[in-house]
């Protein structure tokens, strides 16, 4: 396969995902920001997504103040943001244009449609209105062509560049979910060596809207049959394969589609990404709490990072400096 075809499916694949995780982002904050709460409270949790999604400098170039309105103003339709829910939209469908020829009908017009009811609703004010039917709306969209492409294409490396798009994208959006949660609580680097046991017990509501967002509120209830805890959450979200939002599960697809579309150049790509599913797979979230979840979650980023810019080396059009 030509490495710009690649290059186009994964991106769009990518861009897709991220519209989906930054409604699932939005959501969340959106949620929990009508529990009973201060301002600053509820200003911190607004900050402190921007922080994770690393959008604090372009966002302050605009406004002033990180209020929700203004935040998921920014988050979801400005034009300028290129990781706004608009700008993923946008870039997928453009993407998907780039290689007409290499998809099905189906999800063509699947991502087609989606960029085109997407400007419609903006239009008719649809966000203002109700902005949590509206990330909704966004994640059916991403579930619809999800299924569109798994149920239509052919199972060659096309399928497989688009699968390694989707959970990347996944791995690092679940990573930064779970982050900004503990951002919005102060929590810091979340127990840690030396922290305090009473600022542990967290308001029940908080954390089944972080398992909502991820659709694993009953998954939760199914797998620990117990009440809510942070570090419950955490070992759902990070270590459980058979959570489909873990990072564990993210990285198991990762090194198996990576696999398929092996080529000569990309043995060290390939040997990152297997210590890291290694790593997942391995560890135990006590000793991931006791090193402190920011910082673990931090360098899980950096390694996601590092690996979709050794993809992009050994498969794809290489990404500029």
């Amino acid at each position: 396969m030509l490495s710009r075809t690649a290059d186009h499916l994964f991106w769009m694949a990518r861009y897709m995902e991220r519209a989906e995780n930054t409604a699932r982002m939005l959501d969340v904050n959106y949620q929990t920001s009508l529990l009973p709460q201060s301002a600053d409270m509820a200003e911190l949790g607004w900050r402190g997504l921007l922080s994770i999604s690393e959008l604090t400098s372009s966002f302050s170039q605009k406004y002033s103040q990180p209020t929700a309105r203004n935040v998921m103003d920014f988050m979801v339709r400005d034009e300028t943001n290129s990781s706004s829910i608009l700008s993923c939209v946008r870039a997928a469908r453009e993407n998907a244009r780039a290689v007409r020829g290499a998809l099905t009908t189906e999800v063509w017009e699947t991502q087609n449609q989606t960029w085109l009811e997407f400007n419609r609703m903006l239009q008719h004010d649809a966000f203002e209105r109700d902005p949590a039917s509206l990330f909704e709306w966004v994640k059916f969209r991403s579930h619809l062509s999800r299924g569109v492409t798994v149920g239509t294409m052919l199972m060659d490396e096309a399928l497989h560049f688009l699968r390694i798009g989707t959970f990347l994208e996944r791995a690092d959006n679940t990573a930064r979910l779970l982050d900004v949660k503990f951002q919005a609580l102060g929590g810091g680097d979340y127990f840690g060596p030396g922290a305090a046991k009473e600022g542990q017990e967290v308001d029940f509501y908080h954390w089944s809207a972080i398992l909502r967002s991820v659709s694993g509120f009953e998954i939760y209830r199914k797998v620990y049959r117990n009440v809510i805890q942070p570090e419950k959450v955490a070992e759902l979200l990070i270590l459980r394969p058979d959570m489909p939002r873990s990072l564990a599960a993210c990285m198991n697809e990762v090194v198996d589609n990576l696999d398929l579309v092996a080529n000569q150049q990309s043995g060290d790509t390939r040997r990152r990404a297997g210590r890291l599913q290694s790593d997942l797979r391995y560890s135990r979230i006590d000793e991931i709490l006791a090193t402190g979840l920011h910082a673990y979650l931090t360098q899980f980023l950096d390694r996601v990072n590092d690996l979709g810019v050794g993809i992009s080396r050994d498969f794809l059009v290489p990404m500029a400096a």
